[in-house]
């Protein structure tokens, strides 16, 4: 079915662009072919209305010009769908070739490489690679995760998932039911951030923590879908990257480089142990339990129960 709508959509935009005079219904049911096979006059106008809205929604600039016998047409006018000419200077050209090189995933290094070969096709500059030769790194964005694609097409596709969420500090998952906003990579992890119907809030949940399937719902979003950079702010604070306050923590000599890369202030013990003050924000305990037995926190107590009780809840599993 599908299928079905992406062909009956092709053909009503070929048509209206095709067109140098608008086009009444009654023509355009005559040329396509899945509105010749519409049961009834009704069902056809449901079609054609639905199929008109979603061109609008994908930047089809369509008219609707009413002529001297009271009769509504459409077209498409190929100016006004034009896009303009893409120029692109050297760093832009090599920016987006550096982008292209960032995605493991199969399915996006395909498209990323195919966009690409048009805009060299289109008179993009060739820009001198500074990872192909002289250098034996290369970025990498990571996506292990199972749940990743299919998050990304709904938050594409603005449309609700189910999924069965294991919160770290719980030892079962439990099933969510979420409005996708966004997938954020922060510090080596994928996040989800949207609205999670059955807490009627914003949440955000990491991609490695989703267990079995995500399911796609039918139905719209209920609640309004915030700015990319407020949504980005909201998953560097759950994911602790929003500091309001500090923690001391006891640290394994030799161990636990990206926390001694954050910290504060770093003193020697002199027993094998070093104490670190480092920024305390959301998140900040599922971090440090990462780090098992070459963490323990000394303050605040809030953040060593937390710690605590994730640690549990890992050793119950």
């Amino acid at each position: 079915m599908a299928i079905a709508k992406a062909e009956r959509l092709m053909n009503l935009a070929l048509c209206l662009l095709g067109t140098r005079r608008p086009l009444s219904k009654r023509e355009l049911r005559g040329s396509i072919e899945a509105y010749l096979e519409a049961g009834s006059d009704d069902s056809f106008n449901r079609m054609f209305e639905r199929d008109k809205d979603d061109l609008r929604e994908l930047g089809l600039v369509i008219e609707t010009v009413e002529n001297l016998d009271g009769d509504t047409g459409y077209l498409a006018r190929r100016d006004s769908n034009r896009l303009p000419p893409i120029t692109l200077d050297a760093e832009e050209a090599a920016a987006l070739g550096l982008a292209a090189k960032v995605w493991q995933q199969a399915r996006l290094a395909g498209a990323a490489s195919g966009a690409l070969q048009k805009l060299r096709a289109a008179g993009m500059p060739e820009a001198e690679d500074a990872y192909e030769v002289h250098s034996a790194l290369e970025p990498r964005i990571p996506v292990h995760e199972a749940a990743f694609e299919p998050l990304m097409l709904a938050c594409r596709d603005r449309r609700p998932v189910t999924f069965d969420y294991r919160k770290a500090n719980s030892a079962a998952p439990e099933q969510r039911q979420v409005e996708p906003w966004t997938l954020e990579c922060w510090r080596g992890h994928w996040y989800l951030a949207g609205w999670d119907r059955g807490r009627g809030a914003e949440r955000v949940f990491r991609l490695s923590r989703i267990t079995g399937r995500v399911r796609s719902r039918a139905g719209a979003f209920t609640a309004d879908v915030p700015d990319v950079v407020t949504v980005r702010e909201t998953v560097e604070s759950w994911a602790g990257e929003t500091a309001t306050r500090t923690a001391r923590i006891r640290l394994r000599a030799g161990a636990g480089y990206p926390l001694r890369s954050r910290a504060i202030s770093v003193t020697e013990r002199g027993d094998g142990w070093d104490e670190l003050e480092i920024p305390y924000g959301h998140g900040l305990d599922a971090w440090l339990v990462e780090f098992g037995p070459d963490v323990v926190v000394e303050e605040p107590a809030d953040l060593r129960a937390d710690v605590v009780d994730r640690l549990r809840a890992v050793a119950k599993d």
